[in-house]
Parts: structure tokens; sequence; C-alpha cells
């Protein structure tokens, strides 16, 4: 091997491309030794994948098993929330505390919820006696459970003070409404307020999430309802955690949503909606069931699309059946992949709907470089030299691609990612990557081998006969000359390859290439460009995170009519948010007051500290020292019927003859509009940094806090890990590759058509949920699929002018990406008609990743690189000078044979 020394190049230099020339022809000399193996050994390279096929395939069907806990999968694992959820537990029972710690889709545990709607321009309230015969038929409702029937009172959530079921206080606003009904009262007698109600009992009760589309009387100052829409009504279930109670509270929710079902058909002047708390997880996984049909189509559509762009009039060279083997050797080691998912004791979720469509965007990458790269081997060269040429030429390539593949779904699979759902899936991914790289080389090499013995001893390319001779050809009819047409008709002394007749392969030869390159389109693409950058820079600044789970359901579910509904007509206020405080406090100090006051400044507050001091001052009690606040507090405040319910917020010690009050809870809720969760979120974030600053010791809780708290980045973090992972590997192999800047234009290209998909995605109302998240890291690893082998061959490029360049790296790889991507948008259509928020997302993500890729590789890159680095001028001098020499080699043989000068 020798190296010219550059005019004007240090040894350094030298020495780094010496090193990256020996890598670059060790890695082709090893996949060539490597081609040759498999094509001497075909029958087992094909029979080992199948076998592990066939095995593992077995293994998921006996061991499938779907994921039931919705929180760990799609909350972050690790967040501040679930902390305070343990520390709120152990003062007070969150069983116990559920009616009081309302939240719109998370309420833990089990229970039933309905929301009964009056029709538009109706009132409700004129209703009750309606909604009350429904109430009635909840509580008789029996479950049967191994010979017993369970009704709701042998279910329900027991209150300390009476041992009676916990029921919403809407309900005895309704008994009242009606008794004023039965008495010949008006309605307007009995005063309903909103959001704080008075009640029978004297107890003021917050109903302003069980009474929604309030219009309020005008000028009213106890703000008197004057009608409303809707009701929501909760029956919550009692959770020892046995089993058996756990069985028998699915059977009671799986009867209420069947007896609502009814109500409905009984009562058509209302509209039900129910919601249990199976329903999230059951319309979670029918994405599933709802995508298997469409799953099928897509691969159909696929299998269509490699077949017919794989395929050429010419019925020798044509390779129909190994575009069709090689999507086919995707699904089997998909299958394959899946089935050491289960053996692992992997489960089941509907987010794993996305991998057979990034493993088949990447293994058939894959498939079709393999064919392009047969097609660029020499056909006088033996069928097996020809597969080893074919694998020296591409398995570099694909090798460094699906390396980079392991490492980002491998970052995402690190502890680092805080979303379960994410790290299932890159865990599988990281799988499916391999397997596709082992399927390719052993399994679709051994079908190579098998196109290209027969293309060798001249067998049709789809009946599998010997092609005849052209002199038997041209006596036969024109149908049978197109069927059995080898080409010879075509190929002239002037085309070396036969495999440019290629109908993709012609028309970017022919037409593409010249358009692109045309000086009078590139102004296009830059103005093209530059609208392309300005839509992604405005989509990146409007990036909304997608915490709320409605994004990953079916569409048509129960669930999503029911979180619409509630998000009309129940958004006034937020989720509650529990006020807990965790130490001995001085209640009855004036700058105690002063600042519980201040830190419950804009809330709707359900609070006993509020309620006694109320109470003082309406007897005129004093109570400024901490015997005479707790003395009143236990010997009178609570022995009050109205206020009896208090005892369960405050917890009080004794020690010796003194009592103290170690722990107090109340609840605090905010005015909001319709994007609850947006304002959920920021009223968290804007409590708990005051609980580290404030004396009083608090913390604040809300089952919903648990999906919310950290969600953006705790679902941002994966792609920034795996794009950094990316980043650093292909800087620290920058003078590794064969030349700096080809990584440098494909860090460039990369991070355009990530942003690009990003802004784009955000502007087509796609929010930052673990589905879109998968997306961009796999939006990543299949930009750099397809834009770095057209880089690396344009920066090794040797012809005169960058033009020249481009035009001969499209011929050559350009076929490959555009089967690739074709195929791949293609098989994306049969998402579009799953009625679900999760494959919508999944659409619009891997529509947009293929489009923007498929823009760069064949618009924005063909352009931008006429105009900069690397130069092409060396190479035109090099091919100068040495024209020089020969013409002055010619000079001298003239010179000593003056006789031949014709010869010379």
């Amino acid at each position: 091997m020798c190296f010219l020394r550059r005019p004007g190049a240090s040894a350094g230099w030298i020495w780094w491309r010496m090193l990256r020339q020996v890598i670059h022809r060790g890695l082709q000399s090893f996949f060539y030794k490597l081609g040759l193996f498999v094509s001497r050994h075909p029958v087992f390279f094909l029979t080992v994948p199948a076998v592990l096929t066939i095995i593992f395939g077995f293994s998921l069907l006996n061991r499938f098993q779907p994921d039931t806990d919705l929180e760990s999968l799609v909350a972050p694992s690790h967040s501040l929330a679930k902390i305070e959820r343990s520390l709120a537990s152990s003062l007070f029972s969150l069983d116990q505390s559920k009616s009081q710690l309302y939240s719109d889709l998370h309420t833990p545990g089990r229970y039933g919820r309905v929301i009964l709607l009056s029709k538009p321009g109706g009132n409700i309230l004129h209703q009750a006696d309606v909604i009350l015969q429904i109430h009635r038929a909840v509580l008789e409702m029996k479950v049967n459970y191994k010979g017993y029937n369970y009704t709701f009172s042998h279910l329900c959530v027991l209150r300390n003070q009476d041992k009676k079921c916990v029921l919403d206080d809407i309900i005895s606003v309704l008994e009242d409404l009606r008794q004023a009904a039965l008495s010949n009262k008006t309605t307007a007698r009995v005063q309903v307020s909103y959001p704080n109600t008075k009640l029978k009992d004297g107890r003021s009760s917050f109903i302003g999430h069980q009474l929604g589309g309030v219009m309020e009387v005008p000028n009213s100052k106890d703000q008197r309802v004057k009608s409303a829409r809707a009701i929501q009504i909760t029956y919550y279930l009692q959770t020892y955690g046995s089993v058996t109670q756990d069985l028998i509270g699915e059977k009671w929710e799986s009867e209420f949503c069947k007896l609502m079902h009814k109500m409905q058909l009984d009562h058509q002047d209302l509209q039900l909606y129910s919601l249990a708390s199976f329903s999230l997880w059951k319309d979670f996984h029918q994405t599933s069931l709802l995508a298997r049909g469409k799953i099928l189509v897509s691969l159909m559509l696929i299998l269509l699309t490699a077949t017919l762009s794989s395929s050429m009039k010419d019925c020798l060279r044509s390779k129909p059946f190994l575009g069709l083997l090689g999507v086919l050797t995707i699904c089997i080691s998909s299958v394959t992949a899946a089935g050491i998912f289960f053996i692992t004791d992997g489960k089941y979720n509907s987010t794993l709907l996305g991998i057979p469509f990034f493993a088949m965007g990447h293994g058939t990458k894959g498939v079709f470089e393999l064919l392009s790269g047969w097609r660029r081997t020499r056909e006088n060269l033996p069928f097996k030299d020809r597969v080893a040429d074919a694998y020296s030429d591409v398995m570099v390539s694909y090798t460094m691609t699906s390396s980079l593949y392991f490492i980002a779904f491998g970052m995402g699979a690190s502890p680092f990612t805080n979303i379960e759902a994410v790290k299932v899936f890159c865990q599988n991914m990281c799988v499916s990557i391999l397997l596709n790289y082992f399927y390719i080389f052993s399994f679709f090499g051994s079908c190579l081998v098998f196109a290209g013995q027969l293309e060798q001893n001249r067998y049709h390319s789809i009946f599998c006969c010997k092609i005849p001779s052209a002199e038997y050809l041209d006596r036969k009819p024109v149908w049978f000359q197109t069927m059995m047409n080898d080409g010879h008709h075509h190929t002239s002394h002037h085309e070396t390859n036969p495999y440019q007749h290629h109908f993709i392969q012609h028309f970017l030869r022919e037409h593409y290439n010249e358009w692109i390159t045309n000086i009078y389109v590139k102004p296009f693409v830059v103005i093209l460009y530059l609208i392309y950058a300005s839509f992604s820079f405005m989509g990146c600044l409007q990036i909304n995170d997608g915490a709320n789970i409605i994004n990953l359901l079916a569409s048509e579910s129960p669930s999503v009519s029911y979180a619409l509904i509630q998000q009309k007509y129940f958004s006034n206020y937020s989720p509650v948010i529990g006020f807990y405080i965790y130490e001995p406090l001085e209640y009855w100090n004036g700058t105690v007051q002063e600042d519980l006051k201040t830190l419950s400044q804009g809330f709707n507050t359900v609070s006993w500290i509020e309620q006694y001091y109320q109470y003082l001052r309406v007897g005129n009690i004093s109570a400024t020292n901490k015997s005479d606040f707790i003395s009143i507090l236990q010997s009178s405040f609570l022995k009050k019927p109205e206020f009896q319910h208090f005892k369960n917020d405050i917890i009080f010690s004794k020690a010796g003859d003194e009592n103290n009050i170690i722990a107090s809870r109340l609840y605090l809720v905010a005015r909001t509009s319709e994007n609850t969760q947006r304002e959920a979120v920021e009223l968290l974030e804007k409590l708990r940094p005051l609980s580290l600053i404030q004396t009083i010791k608090f913390i604040v809780f809300n089952p919903t806090f648990v999906f919310m708290d950290h969600y953006g980045l705790s679902v941002t973090m994966p792609v920034l890990i795996s794009g950094f992972g990316i980043l650093l590997v292909l800087i620290l192999t920058f003078f590794l590759v064969i030349h700096p800047l080809g990584n440098f234009w494909l860090i460039l290209s990369v991070t355009s058509i990530e942003l690009g998909v990003l802004g784009l995605m955000t502007l087509w109302n796609v929010d930052m949920d673990c589905i879109s998240i998968l997306c961009l890291i796999y939006t990543l690893n299949f930009a750099i699929d397809h834009c770095a082998p057209l880089l690396y061959t344009f920066v090794l490029a040797t012809e005169h002018t960058r033009t020249q360049c481009i035009k001969n790296s499209l011929q050559e790889h350009g076929t490959a990406i555009l089967q690739n991507v074709s195929s791949f948008l293609i098989g994306l259509v049969p998402l579009l008609f799953v009625p679900s928020n999760l494959t919508f997302t999944l659409f619009k993500c891997l529509l947009l990743a293929g489009s923007c890729t498929l823009l760069h590789c064949f618009v924005i890159l063909p352009v931008f690189l006429t105009f900069f680095p690397p130069s092409k001028k060396h190479h035109k001098k090099k091919k100068r000078a040495k024209r020089k020499e020969r013409e002055e080699i010619e000079c001298i043989e003239i010179q000593e044979n003056p006789d031949h000068v014709t010869a010379v």
C-alpha cells in the first residue's frame, strides 16, 4: 500500500489518513470474507434463523401477557410526587381521602363514576327525581361471587364517624330538591350555591366538581345557582389489598358500566357517560385490538411496494422475490425479538405497536442496499464472489448505522430514562436491531446467494425456468418475448451495466439528477429550505408536554368521551390539592395564622382551620394560647354535627396531660380554565418551592401529580440522551472515518431533520408524550441511515466537479433510499384508519420523519453540497497532471519513432 504525501500536508495528517484507510479496508476485507462464508454455506444460514423464529414464535403465543398497571408505564418512575404520596399516606389514609382528593382521571383504587348531562337549554337540577332513581339502582345493584351477592354497601368506603358509605354531597342536594318538589315548594326556595353550598345538616360543602355547566343568578352575593347542565357522581370502593376484594370490585365496576348503558336506553332525556378504574387501561389496550387488522394491511402494502420496486423488465436480473423475502426477513426477526421479550417476563403494552414500523424502516434499508450492492458488482464474476463484493460494499455502512441505532435506543433504555414505557420500548428495540442485523446478513444473504445462482445459470427470476436463447425467442410471439426478455435487445456495447435499466435508476440518471442540479432550480430549493427552517423554528417554540393520558387511548373509547365532557363542564376548578402540615405548629399564633392565609390566598379552601377561626369569631371566644386553642377545638368545635367530619383532618397526640396537634391537613382548589392539566402543573410548581422557604413545613399532593410531576423533563430526557450519545460517537469517530467532512455534514443533516420533525409535529398538534419522544429517537437514526451513505460517497468521489459527484452519489444510493422510504411511507397509511390517538401520533411523527429525510436526501443536500466543501479542485489537478504526463510520454515516443506516428 503506497501513500503519496500531498504538498503542505503534515506527518500527523498522513498518519490519520493511513489509519482511516487501514480501518476501512480492514472492515471491507472482513465483510468480504463474511460474504464468501455465507455464500458457501447458504443452507446453514437459511436454516438457523428459521429455527430460531419457530422456537421463539411459540414462546410468543404461550407467554403473551398484557401490562395492566398504567401508572407504572406512563407516569415518571422517580418523582417527588410519589414520595409526597407515601408521606401523605403515612399521615392520613388516602383510601379514606379519595372523596376529598378529587382528581379527573387518575383517582386511585376502584370506583365508578358517571356524568349525567341534560339536553341543551335544560336544567339538570329539575331532574333530581330521575337522577336519584339512577342512584338507587346503583346502590341496589348486585354482583355475584362464589354464590354470595354483594352490593355497594358491602364494598364502599366507610366514613369514620358513623360507618356509613361515603357519598358525594350532591346527592344530599338532590334529595333536598326532591323533598321541596314533593311538598309543593319551588326549587328557588332550596338555595344551591356554587362552588360552596350549605347542606341540610349545616355543613359547608365544595361541589365545584360535582355540578357543571353552572349559570349563576345575576348579582347574587351568595353565588346562587340559576341552572346547571351536568352532575358528576362518584362511587368509591374500599381497597383492602386482597385479591378477592379486587376481583369483586372489578366485577362491580363492570356491572356498573353495563347498568349505566341500560339507564341511557331508559332515559333518553339524559346523556350518561360512565367511567371506572379499569376504563383507562382497557381503552389503552383497545388500541392494539383495533390496530391488528391495519398492521396486516400495512405489511401487505410494504410487501407489494418492495416487490414492485425490486422488479425490472429484464426477467433475468429482476429480483421481485428478493424484495419480498427482504420484508419477510424483517418480519421473522421481529417475531423472534418479541419471543425473546416475552421469555424474559416482558409484558405487552400498546406503545410497542411502533416496533414493527421502526424495525421495518431500518431493516428494509439494509435489504435494498444489499440489492443495490449486488447490482453494482460485475456480472462476469461467479455469484459467490458477487455476494462477497456486495457485502464488502454495503455492510460497512450498514454496520455503522445499526451500531448507532443500538447506541441511541440503548441510551433510551438506560436508568436515566424515567418513563417505564419508553424504557421497555427501547430495550425491545435494541433486541430487534441486533436480530435485524443478524437476519439480514444470514437469512437474506442466503436468499441473495440462491437468487445469484439462478441468475448465473440464466433462470427466470419469477418462473424459475431456463431462459431460451435469442434465436428461439425471435420465433415466438411478442407477449412471450416480453415475458422472457433478458435485456439482450437493450444492451449495447456502450452499456457495461445492464442494471441501469431499472426504472428508478433510469429515472434518477436520465431525468432527476439533471433537473435538481440545474442552476435555475437551486434558488427555489434555497427558498424552500428557508421556509422549512422557519416553520420548524416556529414549531420548536410552541412545544407542549403530553401529560394528558387521553393521548394514548383509543379515540372513540368511553374514557375519551368522558374526559372531553368532564373537561367541558367540570374544568372550572383544579383537582383538589391536599395541603399537609406534617410538623407541630402554633396555630393560635397570629403570625402563623397570617402565614397560612398567605399560602392559601387565591385558592378556594376547604379547611378546618378557617372554619375554626370563624367559629371563634362568631362566638366571640378567645383562644390565644395553646391550652385554650386545643381545649375548645376538642371539646366544643369538633363536637358540633356540622364540624365533626374535620376530626379526620387533625392528628392529636397526648404527652401526659397535654394534648398536641402533630399534623393536620386542609384542601385547596384553584379556579382554572379548560386546560386544567397544564394549570395543575403550574400550581404544583408554584406551591412546592414555598414548602422549602416557609417556616410552615408542608407538602402538597393530588393523585394527578404522580402523572404530571416533571413529566416534560422525564419525557424529553431519553431523546436528549440519545442525541448526545450519537453526537458523541460521531465526534469521536471524526478522524476515524474516511473523511471528517462526511461526519460534519452528517451532523448538520441529522440536526436539520430532527428539528424539522420536532417543529412540524408541534404545529400538527402533537404533544411531547412517550410515543412522540420514541419517534424523535427513531428520527435521529432514520436520518443517519439514509444520509450517511449518500454523504460519504459524495466526499470520497473523485470527479471534477461537485455537481458530478452528487449525481454519482444519487445514482449509487438514490435507488435504495427511494425504495426504502416509499415502502416505509406507504406502510404507514393504514395507521390513519385506526381510531386511536396513539396511532394518530405514531402516523404523524413517522410520516414527518420519512418526508423530511426524503426532502433532505433528494432536494436539500444535492443542492447545498454543490455550494459548500469539500472542494474537488485537487482531484481535477491530479487528473490534469496525469493527462500532461501522458502527453509527454506520447511526445517522447513520437520523437523516437517518427515513422510510427499513426501507431502512437
